[in-house]
Order: C-alpha cells, then sequence, then structure tokens
C-alpha cells in the first residue's frame, strides 16, 4: 500500500507573526503562514500565523522524521518553551503534526518494494520530554486515499 507522510512541529498566533516567532526561538522556519482572513473564495486565506519545522524526507518512519524534527529544536527548547507559554494565553500555542496519506499512489516511488516497512511507529521518552516540557499538543491526520482512485 503506498504510503506518503510527514512530521513538523509548528508554533501558531492570531497575534505573533512567524518574522517575531523567529526572533524569540532563534532559528529559521522551513515554513510559515500569514495571517489573513477566514474567507476562502476565491482561495483559503489562513486564520493564524504560524512557524513550521518540517521533515518530508520520504522513506523514513514517523519516528525518523519526528526526530529529524525535534534535533533541530532541542538547542532551543527553552527559547520555545517561553513562547509557547505566551502563545497559548494569547490564543494561539503549538502542536506535533504528523499527517499520513494511505493508498496515495500519485506519490508511489520507483523501487517502492524495496522501501523500508513504514506502518507502526512510536513516540520515545525524549519526544515526550519535549512535548511535556514545552506544552506543545500532538495531533496525527490520517488520509484514506483510495477513495479518490477512479479506478478502484
Amino acid at each position: 500500500m503506498p504510503l506518503h507522510q510527514y512530521a513538523y512541529f509548528a508554533l501558531f498566533s492570531q497575534h505573533t507573526s512567524a518574522d517575531d516567532m523567529t526572533s524569540q526561538v532563534g532559528i529559521a522556519p522551513d515554513e510559515v503562514t500569514v495571517r489573513g482572513s477566514r474567507f476562502t473564495e476565491p482561495t483559503a486565506i489562513p486564520v493564524d500565523h504560524s512557524w513550521m519545522v518540517v521533515c518530508r524526507e520520504p522513506g523514513l518512519s514517523v519516528d525518523e522524521q519526528i526526530t529529524r524534527v525535534l534535533d533541530r529544536l532541542q538547542p532551543h527548547i527553552d527559547r520555545i518553551s517561553d513562547l509557547i507559554g505566551y502563545l497559548t494565553g494569547t490564543g494561539g500555542g503549538a502542536v506535533l503534526q504528523v499527517v499520513r496519506y494511505f493508498n496515495a499512489t500519485d506519490q508511489a516511488q520507483p523501487g517502492e518494494a524495496a522501501a523500508p516497512n513504514l506502518f507502526g511507529w512510536h513516540l520515545d521518552r525524549k519526544v515526550l520530554d519535549f512535548l511535556r516540557t514545552t506544552g506543545a499538543e500532538l495531533d496525527i491526520d490520517e488520509y484514506d486515499m483510495a477513495g479518490d482512485d477512479p479506478a478502484g
């Protein structure tokens, strides 16, 4: 079964910009969004500012992707924790996000049969300690894309 997945850590706020978050955390994000409005036409505009460190490297398990993200953040954990405390008090916060697309046939890679088994994963003590220390939430989104295949 084809599987496409990625993990990221995000700070989000309706009041604090991604640039301000970067200044406070001390490292540049991989991706940002800028708060707009709640209108969805002609295109959706984010309701929050967000600052994200992302791992989209294919062939890694969720555990490995999370480890790559947290290894980059760990040296800045005190500043991240302080900022999350502030963001949470003003309606923002932080999340460690895992996104998985099952049956993602458009994501199939050559040589997929030899690819490692990416099903199943766990959170080790280091990840749990990071979540506890920072006060970040864990969110997992999983999507079955089989229904999107007109041939299936």
